[in-house]
């Protein structure tokens, strides 16, 4: 399997996690991506680095208000009396009232959702390597190749066009899902980290040719709070086209690969001609995020189910934190994807 990863990823390192009112050390760091780079190469990846790409895969996804504050708000942040080092929003505005902010405060409060996704200087640089790895990936499976994947960080799959949220800024599973759509009348995205693929959905809920699928923790007492739940299908053009399988905090291996199941024959009814996996490693029972209980051979057993379905695949990095089970959790899926 071709693999694809840039030392540009790196330039994000945030400082800042507000999680449930608190702030902490942030969970999103260069750490992980060394540990996964780790990973692969024991599971027999050689990475590839992607060329410096362009802008149009991006803006087929984000806003151009959305790029625009991405690339500036840093430096205008910074002008601000007392302002903190990071851009984060420290309130919310009603996007439906109409209107567009111009002070820095007024666009961090309408881009960003949460206190996770921080923006500091070099932020917008790693976001989009994160994105050309991703790219990468795409064009490679496009040239051909059966499976590719993208060490994409920071991850993407929280990020909604014109919003950052949850480590996210841009969504490259998305990015992949619509370059995939390039060749293909139908593609799937299925998403097999912790938390629900939120900005995924938001991106692709009014269309019907994406197909999402999303396993995650069950958003009741889990991060995305809001979305996330199984009465969410989808709408217009777009309803039936979503589906959300939130499990218990609780979920093991057994049941995991239960609910797996379903959620790949709900993919395989909709006949994709690709598919985009959103991997998050995050469901380990030692992940730092606390979300579920599976076991490390649980990801081999994941690995080898959705390479069972044949299709032409890119895989995308989404989360799994520092723990010492990270490494031996990509390479565990590798080995049963290969295998």
């Amino acid at each position: 399997m071709r693999a694809f990863w840039a030392e540009g990823c790196q330039s994000h390192d945030p400082q800042s996690f507000m999680r449930i009112g608190t702030f902490g050390k942030a969970e999103e760091v260069p750490e992980r991506a060394e540990r996964l780079l780790a990973g692969g190469r024991a599971a027999g990846l050689v990475f590839e680095a992607p060329p410096e790409g362009g802008m149009g895969e991006v803006a087929a996804i984000h806003s151009p208000d959305y790029l625009r504050f991405l690339q500036t708000i840093h430096a205008r942040w910074i002008e601000m009396p007392g302002a903190r080092p990071e851009v984060m929003p420290h309130m919310h505005l009603d996007r439906t009232l109409g209107g567009y902010p111009d002070s820095p405060a007024g666009l961090a409060a309408y881009h960003q959702a949460d206190g996770a996704c921080p923006i500091g200087q070099k932020t917008w640089d790693g976001a989009l390597w994160s994105a050309w790895t991703t790219i990468a990936a795409c064009q490679a499976v496009r040239g051909g190749e059966r499976a590719t994947y993208a060490l994409s960080r920071p991850p993407g799959h929280h990020a909604y066009s014109d919003l950052a949220g949850g480590f996210c800024f841009l969504n490259n599973s998305a990015i992949a899902a619509q370059m995939l759509r390039g060749d293909h009348d139908r593609v799937a995205v299925l998403d097999v980290d912790v938390h629900h693929g939120n900005g995924t959905q938001g991106i692709f809920y009014e269309r019907g040719d994406v197909l999402t699928v999303s396993l995650h923790a069950d958003p009741v007492t889990y991060y995305p709070f809001l979305c996330g739940y199984a009465h969410e299908r989808g709408e217009g053009p777009g309803y039936g086209y979503n589906r959300n399988v939130p499990l218990s905090r609780q979920t093991g291996d057994a049941a995991y690969m239960e609910a797996l199941e379903d959620a790949i024959t709900h993919v395989q009814a909709f006949h994709p001609g690709a598919l985009v996996l959103a991997l998050g490693l995050d469901a380990h029972e030692d992940d730092p995020l606390e979300g579920m209980k599976l076991s490390t051979s649980a990801f081999a057993a994941i690995g080898a189910r959705v390479a069972a379905m044949g299709l032409p695949t890119v895989i995308v990095q989404e989360g799994g934190y520092v723990s010492d089970a990270l490494a031996g959790n990509l390479t565990a899926f590798m080995e049963g994807f290969g295998g």
